[in-house]
């Protein structure tokens, strides 16, 4: 059944909001996060501060606007990954659908700078990002054995896909965009996956 189209009013909210959002981070970038006041932001948008109040609650909800629809995208794509798959190569396939978000590799890697370049934004994004874990987690359990501890291993095993995307993204921007991210994200899926090495003995 066709899932039913959003009314047009709230349709009609989303672009708003986009745009908004949109033409904040071209000022974050223009002039920098901190020298750019929320005055600006809306007089470069065409509206007065009072409406820009009624989409976003502050300058930090601007910058990191989409975060939570990136989880929902990720989640979604989650659902649809075959029920007898291994999570993380569910987790994987699903995570590529941040690649479906229609931004140049050079505008990702502004956007990105400019997030992880600001304490405060950098907090903001690791907190948000942390909230996909309860998208994730219900959808994980199934797809495990069961045990007394099954709920807890979902969770544990989103948390730490999710640490190791956010780790992927840093040594992304730190390498300048000039590897592929998902390369990044499996190196740091096998660090933690790879069983530990005994301790090397020593002789006397």
């Amino acid at each position: 059944m066709p899932q039913k189209p959003a009314p047009l009013r709230e349709q009609t909210r989303s672009v708003v909001r986009a745009l908004l959002a949109r033409t904040a981070l071209e000022l974050f970038a223009a002039k920098g996060y901190d020298d750019t006041t929320l005055e600006e932001i809306a007089a470069a948008a065409g509206v007065s501060k009072r409406t820009l109040f009624n989409y976003f609650r502050s300058k930090e909800d601007l910058a990191l606007n989409g975060l939570a629809e990136q989880g929902e995208l990720i989640a979604a794509r989650l659902a649809e990954r075959p029920a007898d798959e291994d999570p993380w190569t569910s987790l994987r396939a699903a995570f590529q659908a941040l690649e479906e978000i229609d931004v140049t590799a050079e505008r990702r890697l502004e956007i990105i700078t400019l997030l992880f370049g600001n304490e405060s934004l950098r907090a903001g994004h690791a907190e948000k990002q942390a909230r996909w874990q309860e998208l994730f987690a219900p959808l994980i359990e199934p797809r495990l054995p069961d045990s007394d501890h099954r709920t807890l291993e979902a969770r544990a095993i989103a948390a730490a896909a999710i640490t190791c995307l956010q780790t992927a993204i840093e040594e992304w921007m730190r390498l300048g965009g000039q590897v592929d991210q998902f390369d990044l994200y499996d190196a740091a899926v096998q660090a933690i996956r790879r069983p530990a090495s005994p301790p090397e003995k020593t002789t006397t």
